[in-house]
């Protein structure tokens, strides 16, 4: 047998593997697609009368002023014919090339044929022309009041970020030279990522963004030392083994959100916020929420607050026997810490010394990106939904977050996954972002209805634990960290609510970067800045005029605030003490169940 023959039976030996695994594969796709559980229309789109008001104002405007319709499709036409002329010259003079390509740099279209090659350039090109066509419609629309234009803004761009041509086998050139390289075993590869991705999602399609098998929660993610000291059925509480010899007198108490993971601040020593303030000489109480299910259809607000805050703040306070804890909320748990620090004015209660608010909004007048999602159409799906299964799957936050930047958390992941045959990477942020958590059905509803869409705690007064609170009730001394490029809690939004509070000692501090990466930003790293200085008040574009920008954390200038209110040291504290002695080791149960197993 020759060479070359050798070869041919090695490519007809790997057709026929390929071909026998795709079928095999289809028959599991076929499988998990039948038992896909259909979801909520609400839940998958903005109500049709979005669009349908849209078309109206459209035609009623180029009733109105048909010169101005006629100038946008002209424009339109002009661009895309003139550029397919320009292509066509090209093309008769017998060169193989795409005309002059002056488009703007985008990452989508990285590879040097999307400007080079013909057929490419000209999918792109027209792609753009076609896309900046839709985006000046939408714009032109002034009969259309803003906040329902700032939704049909936002899913129209979801539509053009769909249908680019990156995001199809035949009009992407990575994936078609991948193919070619590794002979199919690419497309193969990735139909078998596409199989696993429905299977585990129980037939829908949600792309997996991380390597789920590089990393355990305990093993190489959240390693700091601690023991869990309490337990009820809404939390463990974490206490940190100190790791200097003295501690500051006042302990501190984290608040994560609930609809994630509290691990994003114990990822890796490196970038543990969690171990960094261990180190800097605090005894550090971490909460843990519980991951609920349908048994949890009876929590709400008022629960969160009297089971898990309170508690928390009370079983801080009794360990290390000290009047007074510094809390900590972040995101969703740093409004419900204001909510609470309110009720505790009412009740006369003074444990908490101060409040550190990460990324939090109080004041939701301005919802900022996330708001597109805040209308009836959605709202009504979801309380639907809470009210026929008890909670809201964790699903449906994590896609609408991943919608928020949905080029980076879905079309991109998708393409390296499906059409390149590429293994999720191993990286620990999307690994965390994969693991988020279910909400309770009421506390779900009594958030979105009271707090974002009616802006009652701040506007009005909201109903918590049989008192009505407000925002000016929030007297003590509060520390705001907001981030610049935060799509889920604006910072200007933040920065309002922080103007409202009663407190006479509040500081503010935006974070360069985003909702995550602003936060989490050692020192070490040296890379995302800060603006701090004045007091927070006016607007908030005065205040980032005139306050200092400084390269680099801000932690080591929140840590200073903290030391000033954290009072003397004393000798460092063990985890626990003998009215409540250790369960588990750091970081505990809840953390890596998806119901409440280590209550029965």
């Amino acid at each position: 047998m020759t060479t070359s023959e050798y070869d041919d039976d090695k490519k007809v030996e790997r057709l026929k593997a390929n071909m026998a695994r795709i079928e095999e594969l289809t028959h599991r796709l076929t499988d998990a697609l039948a038992h896909r559980e259909i979801a909520r229309p609400s839940l998958q789109s903005p109500d049709s009368d979005l669009f349908l008001h849209a078309a109206t104002a459209y035609w009623t405007e180029m009733v109105r002023h048909p010169s101005k319709a006629l100038e946008l499709q002209l424009d339109y036409w002009g661009k895309a014919l003139k550029h397919h002329v320009e292509a066509q010259e090209v093309l008769t003079r017998g060169k193989l090339q795409a005309p002059e390509d002056k488009t703007a740099d985008d990452r989508r279209f990285s590879n040097p044929l999307w400007k080079s090659h013909p057929y490419f350039n000209y999918l792109k090109q027209q792609y753009l022309i076609a896309a900046e066509a839709m985006h000046d419609a939408v714009q032109s629309l002034e009969s259309v009041e803003p906040r329902e234009k700032r939704r049909l803004q936002y899913f129209t761009q979801q539509i053009v970020d769909m249908m680019a041509p990156t995001n199809f086998l035949a009009t992407n050139p990575d994936a078609l030279m991948k193919a070619v390289e590794t002979e199919g075993e690419s497309l193969v590869r990735g139909l078998e990522n596409l199989v696993r991705d429905i299977e585990v999602n129980k037939g829908d399609l949600m792309v997996s963004l991380a390597d789920k098998e590089a990393f355990t929660v305990g093993g190489n993610l959240a390693t700091t030392p601690g023991k869990v000291v309490f337990r009820n059925r809404m939390f463990e509480l974490i206490q940190y083994a100190p790791s200097t010899e003295q501690v500051y007198r006042t302990p501190l108490l984290i608040f994560p959100p609930w609809i994630n993971k509290f691990y994003i601040m114990d990822l890796k020593p490196q970038n543990s916020l969690i171990k960094w303030i261990v180190d800097q000489g605090y005894t550090l109480f971490v909460v843990s929420w519980v991951n609920p299910d349908e048994t949890f259809s009876d929590v709400g607000m008022d629960t969160y607050v009297e089971e898990g805050y309170l508690e928390a703040i009370r079983v801080a306070r009794e360990i290390t026997d000290e009047k007074q804890v510094n809390a900590i909320g972040y995101c969703i748990a740093g409004t419900t810490l204001s909510m609470t620090l309110a009720l505790m004015g009412k009740r006369k209660d003074k444990s908490v010394r101060s409040a550190t608010l990460f990324t939090t909004l109080t004041d939701f007048s301005d919802q900022g990106e996330v708001g597109v999602f805040l209308e009836d159409d959605f709202v009504d799906g979801i309380e639907a939904e809470c009210a026929d299964k008890g909670y809201l799957d964790s699903k449906f936050m994590s896609r609408t977050f991943s919608f928020l930047r949905s080029n980076d958390l879905i079309y991109g992941p998708a393409i390296r996954s499906y059409m390149m045959g590429e293994a999720p990477p191993a990286f620990d942020l999307l690994y965390w972002n994969g693991d988020s958590t279910n909400l309770p059905g009421p506390m779900c509803v009594e958030y979105l209805r009271g707090l974002c869409q009616n802006d009652r705690f701040a506007s009005e007064s909201f109903r918590i634990c049989g008192e009505d609170v407000s925002i000016k009730d929030v007297k003590h001394p509060v520390c705001a960290i907001a981030c610049e490029t935060d799509h889920i809690a604006a910072w200007r939004s933040s920065f309002r609510g922080v103007t409202k509070m009663g407190s006479r000692d509040k500081t503010f501090i935006l974070s360069e970067s985003g909702h995550i990466a602003g936060i989490i930003n050692p020192p070490s790293k040296k890379k995302y800045g800060h603006y701090a200085g004045p007091d927070p008040e006016g607007t908030p574009e005065d205040w980032q005029q005139a306050a200092e920008f400084t390269d680099g954390s801000w932690w080591p200038r929140w840590e200073e605030w903290l030391r000033k209110r954290s009072g003397a040291k004393v000798a460092a504290r063990e985890p626990g003490d003998s009215a409540y002695p250790a369960l588990t080791d750091a970081p505990g149960t809840y953390v890596t169940s998806s119901k409440n197993d280590a209550l029965s």
